[in-house]
């Protein structure tokens, strides 16, 4: 097996070496039936001088880390600039049988569902350890801003209402990995049934291309005034053409606990129903889709 070289080639280095974790026995939602939590992975890269990330403190709040802010508070000596880091991203697309049985769902979350919230988060917090220890053994500092570091915290936003100091969905819009959606999900090319991850490294990676320039880009709602498909899946009316009511839509994912403990047998959370069932599930959607 050839081995790749990390300093000459780092994106063939780093892409592989997710495929492979999301190739192993990590993998798994932890059942009887020891099925994969997720299908397969995306991988981008933006660079951590790119002006979006300052753009979002903006946009977000003043709170919201860029890469070299996160950096440097893991690795206070370093001398980094910001033009020498380069955020990996990557999406872990949802099963086709967790997507379909959460499909028919119309209140509370599938089992698979349920467990790709917290078995399938389990795998992406190991796929970050895996990641950063990786890069650190081939003499590169790393941090995972939202999955590992404990400095990472939610925050109250005056436009969001809720937002935290890193968003791995952001992360993923800079890295050239989608848009997002109506209900503030991210549409990738597998579509928005999905969950993501970054990592911050004191590494130099082309960041990869945006094919878009718009951040609704993908969403039918914003860029053909069609669709609001999730409106109509949102048990709780947290979906409206005005946006995502993110009060409205945590207070029913916390109530979900209970359901989810008596009905499955382990403690959780989830509900993901507007990113099942809807034209954007699985893919770019496109008019004839809806």
């Amino acid at each position: 097996m050839m081995v790749l070289n990390p300093h000459k080639n780092p994106a063939d280095w780093i892409e592989p070496m997710i495929k492979d974790f999301i190739r192993s026995p990590e993998n798994t939602l932890k059942h009887r039936e020891n099925e994969k939590a997720w299908e397969g992975q995306l991988v981008g890269f933006s660079t951590g001088d790119d002006s979006l990330y300052q753009e979002y403190k903006g946009y977000v709040g003043p709170f919201h880390w860029t890469p070299l802010e996160i950096f440097k508070h893991t690795f206070p000596s370093s001398e980094a600039s910001a033009e020498d880091l380069t955020v990996i991203s990557w999406v872990l697309p949802q099963t086709e049988m967790t997507k379909s049985d959460n499909r028919k769902e119309t209140t509370y979350p599938s089992e698979r569902w349920a467990r790709a919230r917290i078995f399938g988060e389990e795998v992406n917090v190991k796929l970050a350890k895996h990641v950063v220890a990786s890069l650190k053994q081939a003499g590169f500092n790393a941090v995972a801003p939202s999955l590992l570091s404990p400095s990472f915290k939610w925050m109250e936003s005056e436009r969001y209402t809720i937002a935290s100091t890193w968003s791995e969905r952001h992360a993923a819009y800079a890295s050239g990995l989608g848009t997002f959606g109506l209900c503030d999900g991210l549409i990738t090319s597998k579509g928005k049934a999905m969950r993501c991850g970054s990592v911050v490294a004191n590494i130099k990676i082309p960041s990869t291309k945006r094919p878009y320039r718009d951040h609704h880009a993908y969403c039918l709602f914003f860029s053909k005034g069609t669709c609001g498909k999730c409106i109509q899946r949102c048990p709780v009316g947290a979906l409206t053409p005005e946006g995502h009511d993110k009060v409205k839509c945590r207070s029913h994912i916390s109530a979900t606990r209970g359901y989810i403990s008596s009905h499955f047998g382990f403690e959780g959370y989830g509900c993901g129903l507007c990113q099942t069932g809807v034209p954007c599930e699985s893919k770019i959607p496109s008019k004839g889709d809806l």
